[in-house]
């Protein structure tokens, strides 16, 4: 029977010579898996590693430059999709503005059928009242003209 590996558990190894060997293990490793994704799926992989002493440690499956230029007008692609355009803002406007006119046109209608009546003064019902008398002197003169009436 093979012997199994014992689980380490995911913390900073405190031993300094031990902690140096894991890294430099699994550093490999990282770097043997990216160029394996490189290669297995046609991606462009970029991978950079810090050790604890600050030295740099990198695999680019192309040109890391070309790996990073390539990111950052990805991410301000990406940026500028989030933030609204002015087109967008302007549409947004216009509709602000759409719906208070629609609003309007709607409390208006509802104030010419008799409804909504309460939220007016004396002047805006007597402003109605010859709106109203305006546009019944308009049916009743249409009415007299058509024919059969």
């Amino acid at each position: 029977m093979a012997g199994k590996r014992e689980r380490i558990a995911i913390r900073r190894i405190e031993n300094l010579a031990a902690r140096q060997v894991t890294f430099s293990k699994r550093r490999r490793g990282l770097f043997k898996k990216a160029e394996e994704l490189s290669i297995l799926c046609d991606a462009e992989v970029g991978l950079a590693v810090f050790s604890a002493t600050g030295k740099l440690f990198q695999f680019a499956s192309s040109s890391m430059n070309q790996i990073i230029d390539r990111y950052n007008s990805h991410s301000k692609i990406l940026k500028k999709a989030d933030e609204p355009s002015q087109l967008d803002l302007h549409e947004d406007s216009n509709c602000a503005r759409l719906r208070d006119e629609l609003a309007e046109a709607s409390l208006w209608l509802q104030q010419m059928r008799g409804e909504e009546l309460q939220s007016l003064n004396v002047q805006q019902l007597q402003a109605l009242e010859k709106s109203l008398e305006s546009g019944l002197g308009s049916v009743l003169k249409t009415k007299v003209r058509a024919p059969g009436a």
